[in-house]
This record gives structure tokens, sequence and C-alpha cells, in this order.
């Protein structure tokens, strides 16, 4: 990521190209069961970032419905050609916060976890150096995110 935020990401084919302009919100590691089904790897991470912070710079994503732990269920943004998945919103954030697949990004490792979540399942030859916090489950967000990215988080869910 340069110094503005902005990194950009793609699907495989490269028919969607999208450009994050800020730099995200903070950085889940996640290790449930739904995440490692939906991936078909041991986990996902995702990049939280406000909805208006991600432009798209060709193609469209198609949105697909699909259910989630929480019963809330979630759109998940794929490229209509290959299938790659780019970007979710679900939960209370719903369309205001997308949660960036940060494999899609053409440089991932500006985004390294800020937090492992729901490690209660994660497979067991995965091993954590516990560098970031890790919670068997879900977290409190106020007792791990930076102020900043709180009051953005909560900004964005108002817009």
């Amino acid at each position: 990521m340069n110094a503005s935020g902005r990194n950009k990401g793609k699907c495989i084919c490269g028919e969607v190209e999208y450009e994050l302009t800020a730099v995200p919100m903070f950085v889940h590691c996640c290790h449930c069961t739904w995440c490692q089904r939906e991936t078909g790897s041991a986990f996902a991470i995702n990049a939280l970032i406000e909805a208006d912070e991600v432009q798209l710079i060709q193609g469209y994503p198609e949105k697909i419905y699909v259910p989630s732990n929480s019963g809330m269920g979630q759109k998940i943004s794929r490229c209509p050609s290959c299938k790659t998945a780019l970007w979710s919103n679900y939960g209370a954030a719903k369309d205001a916060v997308c949660f960036i697949r940060v494999g899609t990004l053409n440089n991932p490792d500006v985004c390294p976890p800020d937090i492992h979540i729901f490690t209660s399942t994660k497979q067991k030859w995965v091993e954590l150096n516990n560098t970031v916090p890790v919670m068997d489950e879900y977290y409190q967000r106020s007792k791990y995110w930076p102020e900043p990215s709180i009051v953005r988080y909560k900004r964005a869910n108002k817009a």
C-alpha cells in the first residue's frame, strides 16, 4: 500500500479490478468452519474497509447471497466470469463495510492480520505465534481496534 493507503486488487482472470482508497480499519484472520468451507482453505483473511473506499476500476462483480454462521447471511461479491470472491458484506455493518479478501490484493503482504478469530475451530496443524491477539471465538471491537478505526466504523454505519 502506498502512502495514501491505495492498494489495487483483482480477480484471477482480471475482469474485475478494484482499488482501496484508504488503509483498512482492521484485518481479521478467521478460522471458523464457515470460512474454511467457503474458501476451501484453513482460514480467510479479510481487511475491513468502508464500502465507499472500495472503487471499481473495471468490471462489475456479481453479488451472491449465502448463509452465514450468524444467521444473518452475507453477500459475496464475485467476478461473474472466474467466480473469484473479492469481498463480502455481512453482519451488523451490512453494505457499509466490505470484508476484502486480502489474497485478491496485488500487494497482500501489506495487510497482515491484526487478530485471529474463531481459533477454537482452527485446523490443528495451523500454528499461531501470538504476535497478534488470538481469540477462541469473536471479540469485543472496543478492546482491540485502534480508536480511529472505531470512529471510521461507526461513521460508516451511520451513513
